[in-house]
Order: C-alpha cells, then structure tokens, then sequence
C-alpha cells in the first residue's frame, strides 16, 4: 500500500530504524534521533544497491516520487544511478563531466550493465579507482597524451605488477574509445603505446599431472577432515575440470541428475558461451549424497555464512578450495584450484589419448571446424560423455592403486 502524506509526516521513531515502504524499491527510514530520509533500493548487475534520495521534509514524498521515476528509467536504460550519483558528485567537486574518471565511470555503469559477472565489473573498477584515477582521473579524456598514460602504467609495474599494467591499459583503451565513440575525444592515445611494456609473463598455476601424485591427492582429498560441503567441491573439481569460480558458484537448477548434465549459463562462463558438462557416475553420486545437505538453497557449494532462503545467500569463498589443498599439505608450487584442469588436459592427451578438439571443447575453450565456426555447446557431446565417464574411472584406478603409506606422506 503506497503511503499518504499524513503517515509521513507523522511518523514516530522507535528504539531501532525502521522502513515505511512506498512501493517500486522506495522507502523512507525512519530513525531513533527522529531523523527521516527517503531510499531507494534496486538490483543492478545481479546485485542489491541502494541509494538516498534526501531527507525529510526537505524532500518531500512528491520528491521522492520523483527521483524514483528518474532512477527507475536509468535501471531500465542499463544506467546504474548510484554511478550517476557519483558523477555529479564529481561535477560539484569541480571535476568536469568530460573528465578521465567522469567517463570511466559513464562507461563502466553502460559496459558492465549486462556485459560481465558482477565480480569482474567490482574489480574492472577497483583497479582504475587504486591504479589510474589518482593521476589522469581529473584530466580532460581528450588531453591525456601517450607519454602521461605511459607514466601512469609505469608506477604500476614499478610495484612489480606488469600483468596488472597491462589490464589496466585495456581498461583505458575501451574508456578512451568509448569518449570517442561518444564524441568527447578524438583517439585513444594507449594505442601508440604498443609494444612499449614488456610482455607479461604468464605464469602457470601449479598443477599435478603425474598419474601416482593424482592418485595420492585424490587419496588425500577423501580423506579431508574439514567442511563436508569443502570436500564434495574438491571431490567434484578433478571430475568436471571447470574453472575454480565456475565450479563454486554451481546452482542446483544448473544440474540434471537424471540426464547427467550441468548446463552452466553463459554469464557464468569466461567466453560468455553456455557450457555444457556431461557427469560421470562419480560425479553424480557426489551431487546425490550433497543434495540432502544443501539442495533445498541456490548454491550446490553455499558458504558457510549464509542459509538457504537468506537474500544474502553465497557461494563458497574463491579462497576455500585453496585453503583446503594448503591444509592438506599442498604448498602453492605443488597444486592450485586451476591446476585440476591443467591436470585433465595433460593426462587425456598424453596418458588417455584423447582427440585434443575434444579435450578443449570440454575446457570450455573455443573450437573451432574446418570452415572456422566455432562449435555449439553440444557439440560432440557423446563423444565428451565417453570421455568424461572415462576419465572418471581413470581417476578411480588412479586413487585405488594408492597404498596407506603414500597417503600418510602427505596427512
């Protein structure tokens, strides 16, 4: 029921802040201290935001109205109005709206809208606001010069990070062209800069791929002593081989026990291209014996911290897979959480011989045919049922041949 002016204005404060909803998101607050303000609460990019639309009397419910209409039509348009707030702020701090920082955030609030997870666009952001607004976020987008973005990738790899000077030169090179595209510059000056970082060194993350060491670690896995849902995650991650933050943001309705499938929606996936992962007989009787503990909740590996239901319901953390191998006695040069798909690729060419095309597919990596297209998420998908099923069993031998002693070396 939407409020009438009366409830506003009387409303009474209580010993704790409560809400008097309006409808569509905005609320008013209601405060101890008799304060009274206006919200506006919203969900962009898959997560909760919220916003002020000012206090009360000043702004009154015909104002909060108002603003809500605004900001509704900016969510509609993929506008995140909290960026919008943020650059006005920037306009009234004497920052002007053809600013560095004014259009990253422009850009950043369109691009990520419906583009990425929400995860990449939280970072994507973080790195410009730590790495780039500091020095250039001020300038004018059409005067920053080569040598003026160079000096600011420079200070990055002088902290011993290239790799991140290079991602956060791709980051300014899409906001420069989109203030071109938008007609507030008239090039993108990183794209002289080509050739002049050294290549980031791509370091492989630790990965066993000797068939006994697989064994003693699948071992060692069965026998973990922590979380029942942190052993099914590392039970099922040599099984399927997806990335580490596919595998824990898993959900129930992803996953058909019955056809023994796992249709991973393409917002999840790196290449932004759904991915189907046929399941193992192992696999699925992992999933079966995990189901009575967390099927009636979202997530098939939830964190600890939150319940089934909550509206704040989570994935297990990104570091819980890692912390589990370190407290069983793998160090960071031995086995990371990526490493179990470093492990399937190698052993299935190499020791398995499997057809390399099928192998990558399965890495949800792009194939492509003899005309050049890539293949569909179903392609070959018998062929990778076989493979998968048949990995499964390699790796059952693997760890059965395993004596109590070689587990112990490692407990």
């Amino acid at each position: 029921m939407k409020l009438i002016d009366s409830q506003v204005k009387t409303a009474k404060p209580k010993d704790k802040p409560y809400k008097l909803p309006d409808g569509k998101g905005l609320h008013l607050m209601v405060y101890p201290n008799g304060s009274k303000g206006w919200r506006f609460r919203y969900k962009f990019s898959g997560k909760e935001k919220m916003i002020s639309f000012g206090s009360y009397p000043e702004r009154s419910l015909k104002d909060a109205r108002r603003d809500l209409f605004h900001a509704r039509e900016q969510v509609a348009a993929g506008i995140d109005p909290s960026e919008v707030r943020k650059a006005e702020k920037l306009t009234a701090d004497g920052v002007a709206l053809d600013s560095f920082e004014a259009i990253a955030r422009e850009w950043h609030s369109m691009k990520h809208s419906k583009d990425v997870s929400p995860g990449h666009a939280k970072t994507t952001l973080a790195r410009l606001e730590q790495k780039a607004f500091d020095w250039i976020g001020s300038r004018p987008v059409n005067e920053i010069t080569p040598p003026e973005l160079l000096s600011v990738l420079r200070r990055i790899d002088g902290d011993g990070t290239l790799e991140t000077a290079h991602r956060v030169k791709s980051i300014c090179s899409q906001i420069f062209r989109y203030a071109v595209a938008t007609g507030r510059a008239e090039r993108d000056p990183s794209a002289d800069l080509r050739g002049i970082l050294p290549s980031a060194r791509k370091n492989h993350l630790p990965s066993i791929t000797d068939p006994v060491e697989v064994g003693k670690l699948l071992k060692v896995i069965d026998s973990y002593n922590g979380a029942a849902v942190t052993q099914a995650a590392l039970q099922l991650a040599p099984l399927v081989f997806v990335r580490p933050g596919e595998l824990r943001h898993a959900e129930w309705s992803e996953i058909d026990l019955e056809a023994k499938e796992w249709n991973i929606p393409a917002g999840k996936m790196k290449a932004k291209r759904a991915h189907l992962v046929p399941l193992s007989d192992q696999a699925i009787e992992i999933l079966r014996r995990l189901q009575p503990k967390t099927g009636k909740g979202r997530y098939v590996f939830p964190s600890a911290r939150s319940k089934p239901g909550w509206k704040t319901e989570r994935p297990m953390s990104d570091n819980a897979i890692l912390a589990a191998l370190r407290r069983m006695g793998y160090e960071n040069t031995e086995m990371s959480g990526h490493g179990f798909r470093a492990m399937a690729r190698t052993i299935l060419d190499e020791v398995l011989r499997f057809k390399p095309e099928l192998i990558e597919h399965q890495l949800a990596h792009t194939v492509k045919d003899a005309l050049g297209r890539a293949y569909n998420r179903t392609q070959h998908i018998e062929e990778r049922r076989v493979m998968m099923q048949a990995w499964a069993d390699y790796l059952g031998a693997l760890k059965a041949g395993v004596k109590e002693t070689d587990q112990e070396s490692k407990n």
